[in-house]
């Protein structure tokens, strides 16, 4: 089945693009083989999705994908980065970023692991709008 989700993640219907990202997501903490690291760039993809909807489920899943072992993280955290840097100039942009600051959020708050945090505020710090930079950070004051 894991070859006909990856393989949903392009489909012509972005519901079941969506839902490939959502499954594939919940589906890496129990994944002996760890196919999530070779498929990974594809999952990564559909949070750059033609219908924002769909970028967004699958943007907010991701975290699971890092809660699956410390190689998994690593990934995420590395993606998240990248795709936090990349979408400045794209029409959804502080969304885009919110949904990326709450994902390490929820990773952190999973793994609690302090790398992920230190990596989340230096991520929000380059932010340039003022106003959104503080909005990211509220998603890191103590709860």
């Amino acid at each position: 089945m894991w070859a006909e989700i990856v393989e949903n993640l392009s489909h012509k219907d972005n519901h079941n693009r969506a839902i490939a990202a959502q499954v594939l997501c919940n589906l890496a903490k129990s994944d002996p083989k760890n196919r999530i690291q070779k498929d990974f760039d594809a999952l990564l993809a559909v949070t750059k999705d033609e219908r924002f909807v769909t970028a967004r489920h699958c943007l907010q899943a991701l975290w699971k994908v890092g809660a699956a072992g410390k190689k998994q993280q690593k990934i995420l955290v590395e993606g998240l980065e990248r795709r936090f840097k990349e979408c400045v100039a794209e029409k959804n942009s502080t969304l885009i970023r919110y949904d990326i600051s709450q994902s390490l959020r929820n990773l952190y708050d999973t793994v609690k692991d302090e790398k992920i945090k230190e990596k989340a505020l230096q991520l929000i710090e380059t932010e340039e709008d003022l106003k959104y930079r503080k909005k990211y950070a509220t998603l890191w004051k103590s709860k």
